[in-house]
C-alpha cells in the first residue's frame, strides 16, 4: 500500500528548557500545537490559523522562525506520513485551550518519555532540540578558545585606540 504525504505545521515553545506540548482530545495523545496545511496555504499560514483555533493565541508571523522540519509516521494512522514544517516563537500571551484540545503542558524530554503514549514526531522534535542545544554550546566554546587563542598569540594589545 502507498504512503500519503499530510504537510503540516508545528509550533516549538521552549519554556525552562521545556518543550509545549497539547493534548489532543481525538487522538489522545500530546503533540505539538499545530496542525494541517491546506491547499494554497504556506506552513505559516497554515500555524498561524491552527495556533489561533486551538489555543486562542494569534501569533505574528515576524515573530516566527523556522526551526526544522520532521518527517514521521502520524500516530494512529495507517500509511500516513507526515512532513511538518516548524516554527519557534516566545508566547506572551494567555493560552486558552479549544474544545479540541483537552489540555496543555510544558515537558522535558524524560517527562513524555514516562508518557503512555508517545508520538513519533514529538520524539524527533526533542532530538532535534537537543542536537542544536549541543551545537550552540559547542559553537560557544570554539569561539572562546578562539578569542583566547588570538589573545594570547597578539604582539600587543588586540584592540588599541589611537587618538
Amino acid at each position: 500500500m502507498k504512503i500519503k504525504q499530510l504537510p503540516t505545521a508545528g509550533l516549538i515553545v521552549v519554556e525552562n528548557n521545556k518543550l509545549l506540548l497539547t493534548f489532543s482530545k481525538n487522538k489522545k495523545a500530546w503533540y505539538l500545537p499545530g496542525g494541517k496545511i491546506d491547499e494554497g496555504e504556506t506552513s505559516k499560514e497554515a500555524l498561524i490559523c491552527e495556533i489561533k483555533e486551538e489555543l486562542n493565541i494569534v501569533l505574528d508571523p515576524n515573530n516566527l522562525n523556522y526551526c526544522f522540519h520532521i518527517t514521521a509516521m502520524a500516530y494512529g494512522e495507517n500509511n500516513l506520513l507526515m512532513e511538518q514544517d516548524c516554527f519557534c516563537t516566545i508566547l506572551n500571551q494567555k493560552i486558552t485551550p479549544s474544545s479540541e484540545i483537552e489540555a496543555y503542558h510544558y515537558f522535558s524530554r524524560e517527562e513524555y518519555l514516562e508518557e503512555e503514549i508517545q508520538v513519533e514526531g514529538v520524539i524527533t522534535a526533542f532530538k532535534l532540540l537537543e542536537l542544536y542545544k549541543k551545537s550552540e554550546q559547542i559553537c560557544s566554546d570554539f569561539l572562546y578558545y578562539f578569542l583566547i587563542s588570538i589573545y594570547l598569540s597578539a604582539k600587543g594589545p588586540v584592540i588599541s585606540f589611537s587618538s
